[in-house]
Order: C-alpha cells, then structure tokens, then sequence
C-alpha cells in the first residue's frame, strides 16, 4: 500500500519549526519527507490524501495507561485512536497481568477491577511478559510497550500481604525483573498508595531498580504520595534512581489536595536540581484537575494487606473498622496520601455490582446526605457491596499546579485513562487533543511545535523506540493528520466517551485506523519490545 499526503504543515516530533512537505507512506514505514515543487506522480499511489491547511505528526504516545485489558476486550479502542495515539505504555501504577501464577493472576483481577474490569469468561491465556506481548501481537489497535508491575511482581514472589522481603525474596524478585525484560518489558513501575507494592522499603525499590537499570530499563513510580509529604515522597523516588542509577520517569507527577495548591513551583525546582545533577528524569501528566482511581484506595495499607476477602472480613468487624475510620477520617490514610478524606470529592464514576448504579456520578458526601448516613458509613456499605471493584472521581487539582508542571523540560503526556465504568474521566478521550487544543492553541502555554515534542519525540526517546515517534524516512508510519484550528477534546465529566474534534486521519504502522474522521477498525498495532541491543521495536 502506498499512500501519498500532499501539502502536510509537518511537525515532526523534534520541536523544530514545522515545514510543508509532502509525505509518502509505504506499507509500515514513512518512505520519504520531500519539501519544496518535488513531483510526485499521483497516479502511482493507492491513495492520496490533500493535508492543505492541517499538521501531519508523529503518532501521539500515551505514556501512562490502564488498557491492559480494554485493548483485548473492546479491540476496536476508539478511546485511543479518535485522539491520535498510536502507542501506549502499559504496566502502570505497580498493578498488572503478567508476570503472574494463577494466584497471583486471581488476586490481581479482583484488586484492579475498577481500571479494567475482571470479566469472568475472559481467557487470560499467560502468565509470563514475553506471553502478554505474543497475546497483543495477535491483533490490537494500537503499538504497546509495557513495564513490569512491581506490585504484581511482589505477590508473585511473596503474596499479597504486608512485611519485608527477605534477601532471598529480593533475589527472585530481580530473577523476574531479568526475565521479563529478556522477554520484551521497557522497565518497572510502582504503585506506592496501593498494597502490595506500597510494602516495599526504600532500600528493597533500589535494589529492584539496580537490576533495571543493568539491563538498560528505567523505573516509573506512582510514588507514596501526592498530597501531604508530595515533595518528600518525590525526594524518595529521585534518591532510588541516584542510588541504583535507574533512569526514573515520575508517573502522573501532580501536586494536589489542599495542601499543595500553588507548590509547583517546588517540585519543579526539586527535578531541576537533580537534572542538573546528572538523574535521569522525565515525567508526564494529564491535562486536568480531578484524578481517578479506585475507592479501595482510600483504605489505609494494613486495612488491604492480604487478598480482596481479607480486606472485606476487617470491613465487617466493628473494633477494625473503627480503627479504619479513625485512619482515614482523622489521622489520614496513606492510601488517600496522608490527607484526611474529604467526602465532597471522592464521586462515584463506576461500580461493578447494578444494584449500586444509581450512585455513579454522586459524591460520597451526596449519597450521606440523601440517605441521612454517615459518610463514612456510605463509603463502608459500597466497598462491601461491591467488592472494593468501585471506580471514583477524586477532585483534587489546582490549575497552576497543571500548568506549570506541563511546561518543564521532562514533561510527557500521559492520559492515566481508566475506560470502565459508567461515567469515566473524560481524560480517557480527551488528553491529547486538550493538550493542543485548550492549552497550545487557546492559553499559548506551548507552541505547536513543542506541544507536539511533548506528545511525540521526548517519550519515544524514553522508550527508546526504534525509529519511531518522528516523521523521518524510515520511520515507522505512525501519523496523525490534524486540523491545528479546530482540534479540541470534546469528552465532558457529563459525557466522557466523546471522541476529539480536528482528528481527521490516524495511520498506525502505515494502516489507516482513521480514515476521514471515522474508524476503520483497524488492527495493526505491535508489542513493542526491549530488544538486547538496547533499542524497542517490533519483533
């Protein structure tokens, strides 16, 4: 197939100013980038496409998301491929499918229904990395790299339960970290508010993160706190990555509740001076106020420490669940960041049990007072009801923390879409064309040029990705052609599964997965893996 792309405003992923060029696309690859009165024979092409007056750019790259399992379930993933990504890195937050046992498998589904679900007649058809990626290698919408789930690796080796690992412990957990990298996996996250990972010492994350770092990977953290202590926990994940000399790419890196508003300007000039210093370090965000998570969450860690039927046996029993809600309505949870839980902004955005459906969209401290409840008792009978597997909106954000975060030199964008539930963070559909819509087009806040480098260039030099993330002959045919007047997210908090305006075409591996504004269904993303010559690519 050999497609031709009149005319494009080219902004290919450098940060370097756009140019106007023609592009031509050869089954999976960019086959030439020629600026200037080349001629090119229309006539010898399967199609061309005139992209007068709109951008052509790399493919855009989601460097935090939970479609482990929505990318099998719902191959279609319009979520993704209507806002122009075209990759997407999975294993996030410390909590995956692989590597597991059938064990470790069973508790894992239960404790991240909330992101992905757990449906019952789903084959989960591998336990290993290298399995999981042979799996999406089968046929999936979009590319996909993927990191190793520390949490998983934690219950795989020693159980969901709360303690120290054991030296030997330690040792089999970097074996894993070895084989799921030989496998394919581009590094390991962490999910430091979530059990079981949350158990792991400073000093067992540093010897994990040395054996990344050997094998070339780099460690993305969800680290121990966003809310009070945000800057000393962030402090923690950059002294790992000095001490094991991992690079370190700072997941969803926020400062938000109450006690962080206006404190951007702090954890900037933390990363700074450790960039300078010579750590590694490159982070995204999304481009929004509330984050999203699970309600489960906001339990304290020894209220989870063992399995889902552990966590619901300490709920019935009245001496521990006075001591839950004095943790999380007075000393405040590390679950919930060491902040007190505020009842207005924790709102209900998906439940897996029907009977609890009327209260997707209430906030738990609308549903105490429609009942006439306590909040924390609304809040107990919901996680028993529905199996800790409840999703939630948790409004958080300060908008000059947003901004300033999304401006600094190591920012990438990640959405930290969750696509289940009945009324899901319009960030699952709308983060990069707010990106460039909202805050380069309407607030300057970047240029296109560098919006489009923020989305594109800078995370696939992260993943190391082998001639992909630019438009360069040679290059994988990852493209999205947009019109830079009228792109927009269009998903609301009201109405979130609304796909992007301005998103006309959207090639992944050369394959038009949107065609004219509308899906083509499409399956021809790749796993991406690390490869032992240090580059990821298909294989």
């Amino acid at each position: 197939m050999r497609t031709l792309i009149r005319h494009a405003t080219v902004v290919n992923g450098t940060g370097e100013p756009a140019r106007t060029a023609d592009v031509v696309v050869e089954d999976d690859r960019i086959a030439r980038v020629t600026a200037g009165q080349a001629h090119l024979a229309e006539r010898t092409f399967d199609r061309v496409i005139d992209a007068t007056g709109k951008v052509l750019s790399p493919g855009f790259i989601d460097m935090h998301a939970h479609s482990d399992l929505q990318l099998l379930i719902r191959p279609d993933h319009y979520a993704k491929l209507s806002q122009g990504v075209t990759t997407e890195l999975l294993g996030q937050d410390g909590l995956s499918y692989a590597p597991v046992d059938d064990a470790t498998l069973a508790g894992v589904r239960e404790k991240i229904a909330g992101w992905n679900e757990n449906p019952p007649d789903f084959n989960f058809s591998w336990r290993t990395v290298g399995e999981y990626l042979d799996r999406l290698d089968q046929g999936v919408a979009t590319n996909v790299a993927y990191l190793i789930p520390q949490g998983t690796l934690r219950a795989l080796v020693m159980g969901f339960a709360e303690g120290p690992a054991t030296p030997a412990q330690v040792r089999r957990m970097q074996q894993v970290i070895a084989e799921s990298m030989a496998q394919g996996a581009v590094g390991m996250s962490s999910g430091l508010t979530y059990t079981p990972g949350m158990y792991a010492s400073t000093s067992e994350l540093v010897a994990l993160c040395r054996t990344v770092a050997e094998l070339g990977g780099f460690y993305a953290p969800h680290h121990r706190s966003y809310g009070k202590g945000a800057l000393e926990a962030y402090q923690e994940m950059i002294d790992v990555a000095r001490a094991s000399g991992c690079a370190l790419h700072l997941s969803h890196a926020t400062m938000n509740f109450a006690v962080n508003k206006g404190r951007a300007g702090e954890l900037l000039e933390l990363l700074d001076a450790a960039l300078d210093d010579g750590v590694n370090i490159t982070l995204d965000t999304y481009p929004y106020l509330p984050g999203a998570t699970t309600l489960s969450a906001i339990l304290p860690s020894w209220a989870s420490s063992g399995g889902t039927q552990d966590t619901l046996s300490r709920l019935r029993d009245p001496a521990t669940l006075e001591r839950i809600r004095i943790d999380v309505e007075v000393n405040g949870s590390d679950g919930c960041h060491g902040v007190v839980a505020e009842w207005e902004t924790l709102e209900i955005s998906g439940t897996q049990n029907p009977r609890l459906d009327a209260q997707v969209g209430k906030t738990i401290a609308q549903i105490a007072t429609e009942s006439g409840r306590a909040p924390f008792e609304v809040f107990t009978e919901i996680l028993l009801e529905d199996r800790l597997a409840t999703g939630i909106l948790q409004h958080v954000g300060h908008e000059e923390n947003v901004r300033a975060i999304m401006t600094h030199r190591a920012h990438t964008g990640g959405s930290d879409g969750i696509l289940v539930g009945a009324k899901p963070h319009p960030r699952s559909w709308g983060t990069f064309p707010r990106y460039l819509g909202h805050y380069c087009r309407e607030l300057g806040l970047l240029t296109l040029e560098e919006t489009v480098h923020h989305l594109t260039g800078r995370p696939a030099a992260r993943l190391k990705l082998d001639r992909r993330g630019l438009v360069r002959a040679g290059h994988a045919a990852d493209l999205v052609i947009f019109d830079p007047l009228t792109i927009l997210d269009t998903a609301t908090f009201a109405d979130a599964r609304q796909p992007a305006a301005g998103i006309e075409y959207v090639f992944v591996n050369g394959a038009l997965a949107i065609d004219d504004g509308s899906p083509t269904g499409a399956l021809a993303g790749r796993a991406l893996r690390r490869t032992a010559d240090g580059p990821t690519r298909a294989t």
